[in-house]
């Protein structure tokens, strides 16, 4: 059973059975007989389709927000938001994927022919539960566009959201199949990625459910795309704008709740500076209200579980422990749902779960640093790799220290986002494969060499 809880009361919305083992079978079933059909469809009735599903995105974007708010806990404003953002990535592909698809010639010298980038076939996604919509429109936008099928694994507090992505795709026109929502469990999951039905995989998720999802993956000779944790950087150097690094520091980290892959997690900050940033973010930090996501003067909800308020509660402790001092917050909000206050922490050292582990909470790590060399150090020391942000007034100097920080991408005087026409993954534990953009798009896709002799 999948259980919708509301996180802000902890009321039970509604319980959602799983479907049977037949009704998977009945399930892949069509997704295979539909996508056969899908990759015959012009790319300009897939665009068609997909421009009417932004439309829906925006003229029902309440009703979705209010979805995403209840069931999640994010507040109303941003839930909006993320369904606006949703029909972006929409529109975007229905614009351009046929043009990142074309076919291309082959190079100068190497004959006549060309590459194609053909659909592979029904993809299974794997996804979260922190962006319940957004999530799984960039996986579906693009893979469809390209002729791909689609079967969503929704996170299992979030099995509202997932029944009304299907619906929404039906409403919009698609064929029944096409895009259908799985509410399974975890074994049934590895049963759908063994069944020979399904020819890729793409997860976002933890570095615990990548492993477990790229193994079963792997037995089975399938591609995957692997989307997971990180522990971005957000460097600050002495030249910088304090007001306005600590100003977007401040969203970069509670956005969400702190519940976000690429959120700025840990402030390496150079030392001369450090104090007075440390005093700025505070200050934003206090800034922030929480409570009910409903409310429209909240700019921060709760954490979307109990075991996630337990595990942000527990990382901390155990920095504390360990000789972290918190300069504000540290504890959960008493009462009714799961939140935790807005929470900075210093003195941090190595071996701590402040400096080393993700921390998926509203919790803020500050490392000051002697030099830019230090602070690139500090950013690398980490299994994660997906995001970077550096602020400084020298943008010359920020383009070189980018080329050696590993990670997926790197904003300069930015927090990090993802867009649809970027490519967006990270390196080591953070992943691999790409999202969005062209390369995105080109992940499910077979790129076929055809080559060309004419008879004499």
């Amino acid at each position: 059973m999948q259980i919708s809880q509301n996180p802000a009361t902890e009321e039970i919305l509604k319980e959602v059975p799983e479907l049977t083992d037949a009704e998977i079978d009945e399930k892949l079933a069509r997704a295979v007989f539909a996508q056969k059909a899908w990759r015959e469809v012009p790319f300009s009735k897939r665009a068609e389709l997909f421009k009417k599903l932004a439309l829906i995105f925006r003229s029902e974007k309440e009703v979705i927000g209010k979805m995403i708010a209840l069931e999640m806990g994010r507040p109303l404003a941003a839930a909006i938001a993320e369904s606006e953002k949703s029909a972006w990535a929409c529109e975007y592909y229905a614009d351009n994927a046929e043009r990142l698809l074309t076919p291309e010639p082959f190079p100068e010298g190497a004959g006549e022919g060309e590459i194609r980038f053909e659909p592979l076939g029904v993809i299974l996604a794997v996804m979260p539960w922190n962006y319940p919509f957004w999530q799984v429109v960039r996986f579906a936008a693009p893979s469809l566009m390209a002729g791909n099928g689609g079967l969503l694994k929704h996170a299992s507090n979030v099995p509202q959201s997932a029944a009304m992505l299907e619906q929404l795709f039906l409403k919009a026109g698609f064929p029944e199949g096409v895009f259908q929502n799985l509410p399974i469990s975890i074994p049934q999951t590895a049963t759908v990625i063994d069944d020979p039905r399904v020819v890729a995989v793409t997860l976002t998720g933890s570095v615990r459910a990548g492993t477990s999802v790229g193994e079963r993956a792997g037995r089975n000779l399938k591609k995957i795309v692997l989307e997971l944790g990180g522990s971005d950087p957000f460097i600050v150097l002495k030249d910088a704008d304090i007001t306005e690094a600590a100003r977007v520091g401040a969203v970069a980290r509670l956005q969400n709740a702190g519940q976000t892959c690429i959120a700025a997690k840990r402030f390496i900050v150079e030392r001369e500076i450090a104090d007075t940033f440390l005093n700025v973010l505070k200050a934003e930090f206090e800034k922030y209200t929480v409570g009910d996501p409903m409310d429209a003067n909240v700019m921060m909800g709760p954490l979307a579980t109990k075991s996630i308020l337990d595990g942000v509660s527990e990382q901390v402790r155990k920095s504390v422990e360990m000789g972290a001092k918190v300069v504000i917050g540290g504890t959960p909000i008493e009462g009714k749902g799961f939140f935790y206050m807005p929470t900075i922490l210093t003195n941090l050292k190595k071996g701590m779960p402040a400096y080393d582990e993700e921390i998926f909470g509203p919790v803020a790590s500050i490392i000051p640093v002697e030099s830019e060399e230090e602070a690139l150090a500090v950013a690398n020391d980490t299994e994660f790799g997906l995001g970077a942000s550096i602020w400084t007034k020298d943008i010359e100097k920020a383009k070189k220290l980018a080329g050696r920080i590993e990670a997926g991408a790197v904003f300069i005087n930015a927090q990090v986002k993802s867009d649809p026409r970027l490519p967006f993954g990270g390196v080591k534990k953070s992943g691999h494969g790409r999202e969005l953009g062209e390369y995105g798009v080109k992940e499910f896709v077979n790129a076929k060499t055809v080559a060309i002799t004419r008879p004499v």
